[in-house]
Protein backbone atom coordinates (compact mmCIF):
# COMPACT_ATOMS: atom_id res chain seq x y z
CA UNK A 1 0.00 0.00 0.00
CA UNK A 2 1.51 3.19 -1.10
CA UNK A 3 2.11 5.63 1.79
CA UNK A 4 0.47 9.45 1.78
CA UNK A 5 3.69 10.87 3.31
CA UNK A 6 5.30 13.31 0.76
CA UNK A 7 9.26 12.71 0.45
CA UNK A 8 11.01 15.75 2.09
CA UNK A 9 11.98 16.93 -1.70
CA UNK A 10 8.28 17.51 -3.51
CA UNK A 11 7.42 18.93 0.53
CA UNK A 12 9.49 21.21 -0.25
CA UNK A 13 8.65 22.04 -3.63
CA UNK A 14 5.20 22.48 -2.45
CA UNK A 15 6.10 24.88 0.28
CA UNK A 16 8.23 27.41 -2.30
CA UNK A 17 4.99 27.13 -4.21
CA UNK A 18 3.16 28.46 -1.38
CA UNK A 19 5.73 31.21 -0.12
CA UNK A 20 5.46 32.46 -3.95
CA UNK A 21 1.90 32.85 -3.87
CA UNK A 22 1.81 34.05 -0.61
CA UNK A 23 4.90 36.92 -1.18
CA UNK A 24 2.54 37.72 -4.13
CA UNK A 25 2.01 41.53 -3.89
CA UNK A 26 -2.10 42.06 -5.96
CA UNK A 27 -2.33 45.43 -6.82
CA UNK A 28 -5.78 45.01 -8.25
CA UNK A 29 -8.10 41.42 -8.51
CA UNK A 30 -11.69 42.00 -9.55
CA UNK A 31 -13.81 38.28 -10.24
CA UNK A 32 -16.90 40.62 -10.43
CA UNK A 33 -18.92 39.10 -7.11
CA UNK A 34 -21.15 40.70 -5.08
CA UNK A 35 -20.40 44.52 -5.06
CA UNK A 36 -18.68 45.00 -7.78
CA UNK A 37 -21.01 48.03 -8.76
CA UNK A 38 -19.56 49.79 -5.96
CA UNK A 39 -15.69 49.22 -7.00
CA UNK A 40 -16.39 50.10 -10.86
CA UNK A 41 -17.28 53.55 -11.88
CA UNK A 42 -19.81 53.83 -14.95
CA UNK A 43 -18.93 57.03 -17.55
CA UNK A 44 -20.84 59.53 -18.65
CA UNK A 45 -19.07 58.95 -22.04
CA UNK A 46 -21.23 59.33 -25.00
CA UNK A 47 -24.58 59.81 -22.78
CA UNK A 48 -25.21 63.19 -24.46
CA UNK A 49 -25.93 61.57 -27.41
CA UNK A 50 -27.40 58.45 -26.82
CA UNK A 51 -25.23 55.87 -28.12
CA UNK A 52 -23.81 54.93 -24.60
CA UNK A 53 -24.01 50.90 -23.81
CA UNK A 54 -25.19 49.60 -21.07
CA UNK A 55 -23.53 46.47 -18.96
CA UNK A 56 -24.95 43.38 -18.16
CA UNK A 57 -23.61 41.44 -15.15
CA UNK A 58 -23.76 37.79 -16.36
CA UNK A 59 -21.55 34.28 -16.55
CA UNK A 60 -22.52 34.91 -20.40
CA UNK A 61 -25.33 32.43 -22.72
CA UNK A 62 -22.80 29.59 -21.96
CA UNK A 63 -20.47 29.46 -19.36
CA UNK A 64 -18.42 26.26 -17.10
CA UNK A 65 -19.95 28.27 -13.72
CA UNK A 66 -22.95 30.00 -13.52
CA UNK A 67 -21.94 31.52 -10.54
CA UNK A 68 -19.11 33.03 -12.14
CA UNK A 69 -19.63 36.29 -13.77
CA UNK A 70 -18.66 39.35 -15.66
CA UNK A 71 -19.48 42.31 -16.88
CA UNK A 72 -21.12 42.09 -20.75
CA UNK A 73 -21.76 44.56 -23.53
CA UNK A 74 -25.54 44.18 -24.03
CA UNK A 75 -26.92 46.58 -27.07
CA UNK A 76 -25.25 47.00 -30.72
CA UNK A 77 -23.46 50.49 -32.09
CA UNK A 78 -22.70 51.74 -28.70
CA UNK A 79 -19.72 53.23 -26.90
CA UNK A 80 -18.70 51.43 -23.64
CA UNK A 81 -16.77 53.22 -20.76
CA UNK A 82 -15.92 51.89 -17.56
CA UNK A 83 -13.39 51.95 -14.85
CA UNK A 84 -12.11 50.97 -11.06
CA UNK A 85 -9.36 52.38 -9.25
CA UNK A 86 -7.05 50.81 -7.00
CA UNK A 87 -3.84 52.35 -4.82
CA UNK A 88 -1.35 54.42 -6.86
CA UNK A 89 1.20 51.83 -7.73
CA UNK A 90 4.71 52.10 -9.16
CA UNK A 91 6.42 49.24 -11.17
CA UNK A 92 10.08 50.28 -10.44
CA UNK A 93 12.20 47.47 -9.61
CA UNK A 94 9.34 45.19 -9.80
CA UNK A 95 7.24 42.56 -12.47
CA UNK A 96 4.03 44.01 -13.53
CA UNK A 97 1.47 41.45 -14.67
CA UNK A 98 -1.66 42.47 -16.28
CA UNK A 99 -4.09 40.10 -16.82
CA UNK A 100 -8.12 39.34 -17.56
CA UNK A 101 -10.07 37.01 -19.66
CA UNK A 102 -12.47 37.52 -22.63
CA UNK A 103 -15.58 36.28 -24.20
CA UNK A 104 -16.87 37.12 -27.38
CA UNK A 105 -20.36 35.28 -27.78
CA UNK A 106 -21.63 37.59 -30.57
CA UNK A 107 -19.07 36.06 -33.24
CA UNK A 108 -16.95 39.46 -33.58
CA UNK A 109 -16.79 40.73 -36.89
CA UNK A 110 -14.77 43.79 -36.30
CA UNK A 111 -14.20 45.08 -32.86
CA UNK A 112 -11.51 45.17 -29.48
CA UNK A 113 -11.40 43.10 -26.83
CA UNK A 114 -8.93 45.19 -24.68
CA UNK A 115 -8.36 46.67 -21.16
CA UNK A 116 -6.63 50.00 -20.32
CA UNK A 117 -4.30 51.16 -17.24
CA UNK A 118 -4.28 54.36 -16.17
CA UNK A 119 -1.73 56.63 -14.26
CA UNK A 120 -2.86 59.94 -12.24
CA UNK A 121 -5.71 61.73 -11.50
CA UNK A 122 -8.73 60.82 -13.63
CA UNK A 123 -12.68 61.87 -14.04
CA UNK A 124 -13.69 58.34 -13.96
CA UNK A 125 -17.33 60.26 -14.96
CA UNK A 126 -15.36 61.32 -17.96
CA UNK A 127 -13.02 58.69 -18.94
CA UNK A 128 -13.27 58.00 -22.84
CA UNK A 129 -11.32 57.49 -25.62
CA UNK A 130 -9.70 60.82 -25.38
CA UNK A 131 -8.37 59.90 -21.91
CA UNK A 132 -4.73 59.52 -22.17
CA UNK A 133 -3.79 55.59 -20.98
CA UNK A 134 0.05 54.34 -19.77
CA UNK A 135 -0.81 50.69 -21.42
CA UNK A 136 -3.57 49.07 -23.68
CA UNK A 137 -3.60 45.55 -23.94
CA UNK A 138 -6.10 43.08 -25.34
CA UNK A 139 -7.36 41.06 -28.12
CA UNK A 140 -8.44 43.00 -31.54
CA UNK A 141 -10.21 41.44 -34.56
CA UNK A 142 -11.53 42.97 -37.39
CA UNK A 143 -12.41 40.67 -40.86
CA UNK A 144 -9.54 38.45 -42.33
CA UNK A 145 -6.70 40.88 -41.83
CA UNK A 146 -6.84 42.26 -38.17
CA UNK A 147 -6.36 38.96 -35.79
CA UNK A 148 -3.81 40.27 -33.05
CA UNK A 149 -2.93 41.33 -29.80
CA UNK A 150 -2.61 44.69 -29.36
CA UNK A 151 -0.05 46.12 -26.87
CA UNK A 152 0.37 49.94 -26.81
CA UNK A 153 2.68 51.43 -24.20
CA UNK A 154 3.16 55.17 -24.13
CA UNK A 155 6.13 56.53 -23.29
CA UNK A 156 6.50 60.47 -23.08
CA UNK A 157 2.92 61.14 -24.24
CA UNK A 158 3.29 59.26 -27.65
CA UNK A 159 1.51 55.91 -27.93
CA UNK A 160 3.51 53.02 -29.36
CA UNK A 161 2.63 49.50 -30.33
CA UNK A 162 4.16 46.51 -30.33
CA UNK A 163 5.91 45.61 -33.56
CA UNK A 164 5.50 42.12 -33.60
CA UNK A 165 2.46 40.31 -34.82
CA UNK A 166 0.98 38.55 -31.49
CA UNK A 167 -1.93 36.04 -32.83
CA UNK A 168 -5.40 36.03 -30.82
CA UNK A 169 -8.11 33.59 -30.17
CA UNK A 170 -11.48 34.37 -32.61
CA UNK A 171 -13.96 32.00 -31.19
CA UNK A 172 -16.24 32.72 -29.22
CA UNK A 173 -15.33 31.03 -25.91
CA UNK A 174 -13.20 32.53 -22.28
CA UNK A 175 -9.36 33.15 -23.57
CA UNK A 176 -6.88 34.94 -20.96
CA UNK A 177 -4.79 37.73 -21.89
CA UNK A 178 -1.82 38.06 -19.65
CA UNK A 179 0.86 40.77 -20.35
CA UNK A 180 4.08 40.45 -18.42
CA UNK A 181 6.62 43.46 -18.47
CA UNK A 182 10.05 42.99 -15.88
CA UNK A 183 12.38 45.21 -14.71
CA UNK A 184 14.96 44.41 -17.25
CA UNK A 185 12.96 45.73 -19.73
CA UNK A 186 12.09 42.46 -21.51
CA UNK A 187 8.27 41.38 -21.90
CA UNK A 188 5.96 38.34 -22.61
CA UNK A 189 2.60 38.01 -24.16
CA UNK A 190 0.30 35.02 -22.78
CA UNK A 191 -2.17 33.71 -24.11
CA UNK A 192 -4.51 30.91 -22.27
CA UNK A 193 -1.30 30.51 -19.86
CA UNK A 194 1.08 29.54 -23.08
CA UNK A 195 3.60 32.19 -24.11
CA UNK A 196 2.89 33.95 -27.85
CA UNK A 197 5.08 36.48 -28.03
CA UNK A 198 8.58 37.68 -25.71
CA UNK A 199 11.62 40.07 -26.05
CA UNK A 200 12.77 43.45 -25.18
CA UNK A 201 11.20 46.92 -25.49
CA UNK A 202 14.24 48.19 -26.73
CA UNK A 203 13.80 46.06 -29.74
CA UNK A 204 9.90 45.41 -30.12
CA UNK A 205 8.77 49.15 -29.53
CA UNK A 206 10.12 52.19 -31.06
CA UNK A 207 10.00 53.92 -27.89
CA UNK A 208 13.36 55.29 -27.83
CA UNK A 209 15.61 56.44 -31.30
CA UNK A 210 17.49 53.56 -32.56
CA UNK A 211 21.18 52.88 -30.66
CA UNK A 212 22.94 52.92 -34.21
CA UNK A 213 22.00 55.13 -37.45
CA UNK A 214 23.61 55.08 -40.75
CA UNK A 215 26.54 57.93 -41.14
CA UNK A 216 24.81 60.46 -42.41
CA UNK A 217 28.62 61.76 -43.75
CA UNK A 218 29.55 58.42 -45.73
CA UNK A 219 29.48 58.68 -49.25
CA UNK A 220 30.41 55.68 -51.57
CA UNK A 221 33.81 55.94 -52.79
CA UNK A 222 34.24 56.89 -56.57
CA UNK A 223 36.25 53.19 -57.28
CA UNK A 224 33.53 51.29 -55.65
CA UNK A 225 32.29 49.26 -57.95
CA UNK A 226 28.27 47.72 -57.50
CA UNK A 227 27.59 46.28 -60.53
CA UNK A 228 27.52 42.14 -59.95
CA UNK A 229 27.27 41.60 -63.68
CA UNK A 230 29.14 43.41 -66.90
CA UNK A 231 28.78 42.70 -70.62
CA UNK A 232 30.87 40.15 -71.35
CA UNK A 233 34.13 41.90 -73.52
CA UNK A 234 35.36 39.23 -75.43
CA UNK A 235 31.44 38.51 -76.59
CA UNK A 236 31.31 40.16 -80.53
CA UNK A 237 27.60 40.61 -82.73
CA UNK A 238 27.49 38.11 -85.28
CA UNK A 239 28.02 39.53 -88.89
CA UNK A 240 25.32 40.37 -90.95
CA UNK A 241 23.23 40.49 -87.50
CA UNK A 242 21.75 44.02 -88.09
CA UNK A 243 21.14 42.67 -91.82
CA UNK A 244 17.91 40.42 -90.17
CA UNK A 245 14.40 41.82 -90.92
CA UNK A 246 12.15 42.31 -88.20
CA UNK A 247 9.48 40.78 -90.32
CA UNK A 248 8.90 39.03 -93.66
CA UNK A 249 6.56 38.10 -95.88
CA UNK A 250 4.50 35.14 -95.06
CA UNK A 251 5.24 32.03 -97.26
CA UNK A 252 1.72 30.58 -96.81
CA UNK A 253 -0.09 33.59 -97.98
CA UNK A 254 -1.38 33.17 -101.65
CA UNK A 255 -2.89 35.78 -103.64
CA UNK A 256 -6.70 36.03 -103.42
CA UNK A 257 -7.96 34.58 -107.36
CA UNK A 258 -10.40 37.89 -107.89
CA UNK A 259 -7.52 40.09 -107.22
CA UNK A 260 -6.94 42.36 -110.23
CA UNK A 261 -3.53 43.93 -110.47
CA UNK A 262 -4.90 46.78 -112.66
CA UNK A 263 -7.85 47.78 -109.97
CA UNK A 264 -6.32 46.35 -107.07
CA UNK A 265 -2.52 47.38 -107.71
CA UNK A 266 -0.03 45.25 -107.52
CA UNK A 267 -0.45 42.32 -104.60
CA UNK A 268 1.73 41.90 -101.75
CA UNK A 269 1.83 39.48 -99.13
CA UNK A 270 1.38 40.18 -95.78
CA UNK A 271 4.24 40.30 -93.04
CA UNK A 272 4.57 38.01 -90.17
CA UNK A 273 7.11 38.21 -87.21
CA UNK A 274 10.69 37.08 -88.25
CA UNK A 275 11.56 33.69 -86.73
CA UNK A 276 14.78 34.40 -87.05
CA UNK A 277 15.07 38.22 -85.63
CA UNK A 278 16.18 37.98 -81.88
CA UNK A 279 16.00 41.69 -81.12
CA UNK A 280 18.44 44.41 -80.83
CA UNK A 281 21.45 42.85 -79.87
CA UNK A 282 23.52 42.69 -76.98
CA UNK A 283 26.81 41.05 -75.18
CA UNK A 284 25.61 38.72 -73.22
CA UNK A 285 26.58 39.52 -69.24
CA UNK A 286 29.31 37.86 -67.06
CA UNK A 287 30.17 37.95 -63.74
CA UNK A 288 31.95 41.26 -62.64
CA UNK A 289 35.36 40.24 -61.02
CA UNK A 290 35.51 43.38 -59.62
CA UNK A 291 32.27 43.33 -57.74
CA UNK A 292 32.59 44.77 -54.36
CA UNK A 293 28.96 43.86 -53.34
CA UNK A 294 25.82 46.63 -52.60
CA UNK A 295 27.19 49.62 -50.64
CA UNK A 296 26.27 50.51 -47.20
CA UNK A 297 26.74 53.25 -45.33
CA UNK A 298 28.72 52.15 -41.64
CA UNK A 299 26.71 51.82 -38.67
CA UNK A 300 27.32 54.85 -35.86
CA UNK A 301 25.87 55.60 -32.45
CA UNK A 302 23.14 58.00 -32.24
CA UNK A 303 23.96 60.82 -31.13
CA UNK A 304 20.02 61.51 -30.63
CA UNK A 305 19.71 58.25 -28.80
CA UNK A 306 20.11 58.37 -24.72
CA UNK A 307 19.30 55.08 -22.66
CA UNK A 308 16.49 55.24 -20.16
CA UNK A 309 17.21 52.83 -17.29
CA UNK A 310 13.42 53.12 -16.28
CA UNK A 311 11.86 52.45 -19.78
CA UNK A 312 9.83 49.83 -18.24
CA UNK A 313 8.75 51.58 -15.35
CA UNK A 314 5.17 53.20 -15.41
CA UNK A 315 5.87 55.01 -12.00
CA UNK A 316 1.45 56.08 -11.30
CA UNK A 317 -0.71 53.51 -12.03
CA UNK A 318 -4.08 54.03 -10.66
CA UNK A 319 -6.98 52.93 -12.89
CA UNK A 320 -7.89 49.87 -14.96
CA UNK A 321 -10.43 50.56 -17.62
CA UNK A 322 -12.30 49.03 -20.36
CA UNK A 323 -12.91 51.48 -23.90
CA UNK A 324 -14.36 50.41 -26.60
CA UNK A 325 -16.85 50.71 -29.59
CA UNK A 326 -19.26 47.60 -30.28
CA UNK A 327 -20.71 46.90 -33.82
CA UNK A 328 -22.55 43.89 -32.58
CA UNK A 329 -22.44 43.51 -28.75
CA UNK A 330 -21.83 40.27 -26.63
CA UNK A 331 -18.04 40.79 -25.08
CA UNK A 332 -17.74 39.70 -21.82
CA UNK A 333 -14.75 40.57 -19.36
CA UNK A 334 -13.89 38.74 -15.84
CA UNK A 335 -10.93 38.15 -13.59
CA UNK A 336 -8.64 41.36 -14.29
CA UNK A 337 -5.52 41.09 -12.27
CA UNK A 338 -3.03 43.53 -11.84
CA UNK A 339 -0.02 41.62 -10.01
CA UNK A 340 3.87 41.51 -9.44
CA UNK A 341 3.81 37.82 -9.69
CA UNK A 342 3.65 35.99 -12.67
CA UNK A 343 2.87 32.22 -11.35
CA UNK A 344 -0.05 34.24 -9.02
CA UNK A 345 -1.38 35.14 -12.20
CA UNK A 346 -1.12 31.31 -13.85
CA UNK A 347 -2.87 30.26 -10.43
CA UNK A 348 -5.59 32.36 -10.89
CA UNK A 349 -6.34 31.82 -14.96
CA UNK A 350 -6.01 27.88 -14.03
CA UNK A 351 -8.69 28.25 -10.91
CA UNK A 352 -10.94 30.18 -13.32
CA UNK A 353 -10.79 29.84 -16.87
CA UNK A 354 -8.58 26.08 -16.84
CA UNK A 355 -11.19 25.28 -13.85
CA UNK A 356 -14.59 26.15 -16.08
CA UNK A 357 -13.07 25.79 -20.09
CA UNK A 358 -14.23 22.17 -20.39
CA UNK A 359 -17.64 22.39 -19.75
CA UNK A 360 -17.81 25.93 -21.26
CA UNK A 361 -16.95 24.23 -24.45
CA UNK A 362 -19.48 21.65 -23.89
CA UNK A 363 -22.32 24.16 -23.03
CA UNK A 364 -21.15 25.97 -25.82
CA UNK A 365 -21.52 23.07 -28.40
CA UNK A 366 -24.85 21.99 -26.69
CA UNK A 367 -25.98 25.93 -27.64
CA UNK A 368 -24.66 25.41 -30.98
CA UNK A 369 -26.49 22.18 -31.66
CA UNK A 370 -30.03 23.77 -30.49
CA UNK A 371 -29.47 26.80 -32.63
CA UNK A 372 -28.97 24.46 -35.81
CA UNK A 373 -32.12 22.67 -34.72
CA UNK A 374 -34.47 25.51 -34.57
CA UNK A 375 -32.98 26.97 -37.61
CA UNK A 376 -33.42 24.29 -39.59
CA UNK A 377 -37.27 24.24 -38.69
CA UNK A 378 -37.49 27.68 -39.91
CA UNK A 379 -35.58 27.08 -43.03
CA UNK A 380 -38.26 27.68 -46.03
CA UNK A 381 -35.65 25.61 -48.02
CA UNK A 382 -36.55 22.60 -45.91
CA UNK A 383 -40.86 23.44 -46.27
CA UNK A 384 -40.20 24.03 -50.07
CA UNK A 385 -38.60 20.71 -50.50
CA UNK A 386 -41.31 19.12 -48.13
CA UNK A 387 -43.80 20.61 -50.54
CA UNK A 388 -41.92 18.85 -53.36
CA UNK A 389 -42.25 15.39 -51.68
CA UNK A 390 -45.78 15.96 -51.10
CA UNK A 391 -46.16 16.50 -54.72
CA UNK A 392 -44.11 13.77 -56.05
CA UNK A 393 -46.38 11.44 -53.73
CA UNK A 394 -49.86 12.82 -55.65
CA UNK A 395 -47.97 12.34 -59.10
CA UNK A 396 -47.37 8.98 -58.21
CA UNK A 397 -50.56 8.46 -57.44
CA UNK A 398 -52.10 10.75 -60.40
CA UNK A 399 -49.18 8.69 -62.57
CA UNK A 400 -50.55 4.73 -61.41
CA UNK A 401 -54.41 5.90 -62.41
CA UNK A 402 -53.72 7.14 -65.85
CA UNK A 403 -51.36 4.73 -66.74
CA UNK A 404 -53.46 2.90 -69.20
CA UNK A 405 -54.39 6.24 -70.59
CA UNK A 406 -50.87 7.58 -71.05
CA UNK A 407 -49.25 3.85 -72.37
CA UNK A 408 -52.21 3.90 -75.45
CA UNK A 409 -51.54 7.27 -75.95
CA UNK A 410 -47.68 6.47 -76.12
CA UNK A 411 -48.86 3.55 -78.85
CA UNK A 412 -50.81 5.65 -81.10
CA UNK A 413 -47.52 7.79 -81.31
CA UNK A 414 -45.56 5.67 -81.89
CA UNK A 415 -47.43 4.41 -84.71
CA UNK A 416 -47.67 7.73 -86.20
CA UNK A 417 -44.22 8.35 -85.91
CA UNK A 418 -43.36 4.83 -87.56
CA UNK A 419 -45.98 5.58 -90.35
CA UNK A 420 -43.99 8.91 -91.16
CA UNK A 421 -40.42 7.32 -90.92
CA UNK A 422 -42.11 4.84 -93.51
Amino acid sequence: MASGKLNPRCLSLVLLSVLAVASAEVFFEERFDDGWEKRWVKSDWKKDDNTAGEWNYTSGKWNGDPNDKGIQTSEDYRFYAISAEFPEVSNKDKTLVFQFSVKHEQKLDCGGGYMKLLSGEVDQKKFGGETPYSIMFGPDICGYSTKKVHAILTYNGTNHLIKKEVPCETDQLTHVYTFILRPDATYSILVDNVEKQTGSLYSDWDLLPPKKIKDPEAKKPDDWDDKEYIPDPEDKKPEGYDDIPKEIPDPDAKKPEDWDDEEDGEWTAPTIPNPEYKGPWTPKKIKNPNYKGKWKAPMIDNPDFKDDPDLYVFPNLKYVGIELWQVKSGTLFDNVLLTNDPEYAKKLAEETWGKNKDAEKAAFEEAEKKREEEESKDDPVDSDAEEEEEAEEDGHESDSDSKSDSDSKSEETEESTGHDEL
